[in-house]
C-alpha cells in the first residue's frame, strides 16, 4: 500500500511544512520521515514564537525553528500538524486555503462531516481523490491514539465476522501527554524512591507508582473525553453509527506505549484459530500469543516500533459459541498512535 522513495532532494517532490515541530510528536514526526526515506523538495520547521530560532538538526542538514503565523503555508504541498487543538483550528484552514493538504494530528476536526478521519490500514477509501498537486488544499484527521491501536487490531475481525459490540479498558503511558508528562513520571519516580513528596504539575496526584483514571474532563453521562472519543471515532472510521462501542481509559506509569484490552462481540462466529491467523495477516500487526510461556505484549516491546502487537487471543466465554474474543493490545502511541499514522497518510497523498 505505502511507496517507499529513496531519501533526496527531488523537484517533483512535495514541499513539507512540520507544526509543533518541537514537540514529542513534532520530533517523532522527522524522525519517521526520516525512517521512511519520504521524498521531499524542501521542508518548514514551524513551531510557537516561544520555540523560534531553535536549530534542529535533520537529514544531516541545520534547520532553524520558524514562527508559526498566516503566512508559513504559502508554497507548502503537505502540513503535518501537531501544535495541539487550539493552533489546528486556528492555522489549519489558513493552510488548506493556501492549498495545503493538512494532515492533523489533534482532535480539532476529526468529527468534523467531510473531513476524512483515517487508519491508513483500515479505511483508505476516506481519503479518495485527494492528492497533491490535485490544486486544492484538504483536511484529513489522523484519529486519536488509543482510537488508532484499537482499530489496527479490531478491524481485520470486524471485516470477517462485524463487530456488534466492543468494550475496551486503556492502559495508557506518559507519552499520551506529550514531553513534560514523560518527564515528570520520571522526576516523581525518582522523588517517591528518595522519600521525597513528588511533583505534580502536569498531573494533579501522583503517577510514580499508581494509576488513576484518565485526565481528560469528565462529561455529563460519566465517561471522560478520551473514552468517547473511542466510541465516535470508531463509528466514523467503520462507517458504522450502529456498532456499540463502551471504553474505560486509565492512565498507567509506563513511558510510551499503551496497552488496551479489548472485547469484542461479532454478528458471524469467528473462533479464536480463525482469529489469529486473520491477525497474523494484518498489516501493521505483530502477534505474540505464546501461552506456554506466558508471553504476550507489552508496551516496552512495542516502544519505538511501528507494528501493533496483540495478543490473549481467546474466545469469550461469557457468550454462547464463538461470538465473543477477548484480544490484548500493545501500540507506540507516539509512533503509530500519532507521527506514524499521519505520515502514512502523506505517504497516500504523492
Amino acid at each position: 500500500m505505502f511507496t517507499r522513495v529513496r531519501m533526496s532532494y527531488q523537484e517533483s517532490a512535495p514541499c513539507v511544512a512540520v507544526v509543533g515541530v518541537t514537540g514529542a510528536v513534532g520530533q517523532e514526526f522527522l524522525s519517521v520521515l526520516s525512517d521512511r526515506d519520504f521524498p521531499y523538495r524542501s521542508i518548514k520547521m514551524l513551531a510557537s514564537k516561544r520555540s523560534a530560532g531553535k536549530q534542529l538538526s535533520f537529514q544531516d542538514k541545520a534547520y532553524t525553528v520558524e514562527e508559526l503565523t498566516e503566512d508559513s503555508f504559502d508554497g507548502v504541498d503537505i502540513a503535518l500538524f501537531s501544535a495541539g487543538g487550539s493552533i489546528s483550528k486556528k492555522f489549519g484552514p489558513i493552510a488548506v486555503e493556501k492549498g495545503s493538504i493538512v494532515v492533523d494530528n489533534s482532535s480539532a476536526f476529526r468529527m468534523v462531516e467531510n473531513v476524512p478521519l483515517v487508519i491508513p490500514e483500515v479505511n483508505p477509501e476516506a481519503m479518495s481523490g485527494i492528492k497533491v498537486g490535485m490544486g486544492k488544499g484538504a483536511l484529513i484527521a489522523n484519529p486519536n491514539c488509543s482510537t488508532i491501536i484499537c482499530l489496527m487490531a479490531a478491524t481485520p475481525l470486524h471485516r470477517r465476522a462485524k463487530v456488534t459490540r466492543m468494550v475496551v479498558s486503556t492502559y495508557q503511558a506518559a507519552s499520551g501527554a506529550g514531553a513534560a508528562a514523560m518527564e515528570e513520571l520520571e522526576l516523581q519516580t525518582r522523588e517517591v524512591l528518595e522519600g521525597k513528596p513528588p511533583t505534580c504539575k502536569i498531573f494533579s496526584q501522583q503517577y510514580a507508582f499508581n494509576l488513576f483514571s484518565h485526565n481528560a474532563p469528565v462529561l455529563e453521562n460519566g465517561y471522560n473525553e478520551e473514552e468517547m472519543k473511542m466510541v465516535k471515532e470508531t463509528r466514523k472510521i467503520w462507517n458504522d453509527k450502529d456498532v456499540r462501542v463502551t471504553a474505560t481509559c486509565i492512565r498507567v506509569p509506563v513511558m510510551r506505549a499503551h496497552a488496551e484490552s479489548v472485547n469484542l462481540q461479532f454478528e458471524k462466529p469467528l473462533d479464536e484459530d480463525t482469529a489469529r491467523d486473520i491477525l497474523k495477516n494484518a498489516p501493521g500487526v505483530v502477534v505474540i500469543d505464546d501461552r506456554a510461556s506466558n508471553h504476550f505484549p507489552t508496551p516496552l516491546e512495542v516502544s519505538n516500533k511501528d507494528d501493533v502487537a496483540v495478543g490473549r487471543i481467546r474466545r469469550d466465554v461469557s457468550q454462547d459459541g464463538n461470538h465473543g474474543l477477548d484480544i490484548f493490545v500493545c501500540g507506540d502511541q507516539v509512533r503509530k498512535g500519532a507521527a506514524l499514522n499521519a505520515v502514512q497518510i502523506a505517504e497516500m497523498l504523492l
